[in-house]
């Protein structure tokens, strides 16, 4: 196939585009940053240009890109994960592509407002949050062009996706904490929903060549939950440290409020926000249940594998000792 990824110079689509050169498809894609070498154009989504000609032509995109982050406000979060969705799947269907994978995410059912075990079938739910509720919105410009008969889209949430290159679990959680900045609410007994990259792969691959995953929606985690404190405490122990540093919800949320309102004054931008901190305050799950029945999907790589892996990386980039 020729499959083009946005957003491919990021963890994710890296990941993607490794996996299917391996298979022996073509593979270019699209990114702010282009890589000649990669068969990776520059462009950006939030804007009408040029990388819509590399979009032309393949039969399947694979849309990674998007603005990950609970720090960027509705309108950089909308331009990027709502309209740059538009761009790219009106592209694909307009260049020809016969499927079209979106990478959503688990926080299209709101950050705390679900159920344990959650299914695909339990309602999205904006919460005033950007990027839960640009995510949703995104969903809906896919499921839109599907359901009008354009083109053949499937919709893929990932957990909280770790491993080699990973910024929001993996990079940034180590640099934290190696400042001593970081803090988990709920004395850590917020649940965690980790999937591991290479798993993510498996499924999103899994989706895109399975016909009968179009129109649907899937969940991709590792099946599981694990307390914060579990999780974290991994990158705490690769970096010498005790921890994880953990105190009550309103202890936490009243730290990353005034870090927030430092942030804004210096004109800066901080993950360390009472947004983060309630996203650690989670008590549910979500069910795999539906990708393993349509899909196969059942992933590999448990926690102390997939920490073991991620800790050989950070080694080999002297991100930890």
């Amino acid at each position: 196939m020729r499959v083009t990824i946005t957003g491919a110079g990021g963890f994710i689509g890296r990941a993607l585009a490794r996996r299917l050169r391996d298979q022996g498809h073509e593979v270019g894609g699209v990114d702010l940053h282009a890589d000649a070498a990669a068969g990776v154009v520059a462009g950006d989504i939030g804007e009408d240009g040029d990388w819509q000609d590399r979009v032309a032509g393949s039969d399947l995109v694979i849309h990674a890109a998007a603005v990950v982050s609970n720090a960027v406000g509705l309108r950089g979060q909308w331009r990027i994960n709502v309209a740059g969705t538009r761009r790219v799947i009106e592209a694909a269907a307009r260049g020809g592509a016969t499927r079209f994978v979106h990478l959503s995410s688990v926080r299209a059912f709101s950050d705390v407002h679900f159920p344990d075990g959650v299914t695909e079938e339990h309602a999205v739910r904006p919460d005033g949050n950007p990027y839960v509720d640009t995510k949703i919105a995104g969903e809906q410009v896919v499921l839109q062009a599907h359901a009008a008969g354009r083109i053949a889209a499937t919709i893929v949430r990932p957990g909280d996706v770790y491993g080699p290159g990973s910024r929001p679990w993996t990079v940034l959680p180590v640099r934290l904490i190696r400042r001593n900045l970081f803090l988990l609410p709920a004395m850590g007994n917020g649940i965690f929903s980790p999937v591991y990259v290479d798993d993510l792969v498996d499924g999103l691959l899994s989706a895109a060549g399975n016909p009968d995953a179009a129109g649907q929606v899937f969940t991709l985690s590792a099946g599981v939950g694990v307390p914060c404190r579990e999780f974290f405490g991994h990158y705490y122990r690769m970096l010498g440290k005790r921890g994880p540093v953990c105190a009550p919800t309103g202890i936490a949320m009243a730290a990353a409020s005034a870090a927030a309102t430092a942030a804004a004054l210096a004109r800066a931008e901080t993950e360390f926000n009472t947004t983060s901190m309630r996203y650690f305050t989670r008590t549910g799950t979500y069910s795999i249940d539906k990708a393993r029945r349509l899909l196969g999907y059942e992933p590999a790589v448990d926690l102390a594998d997939g920490m073991a892996r991620t800790e050989r990386w950070l080694r080999e980039r002297r991100l930890v000792p």
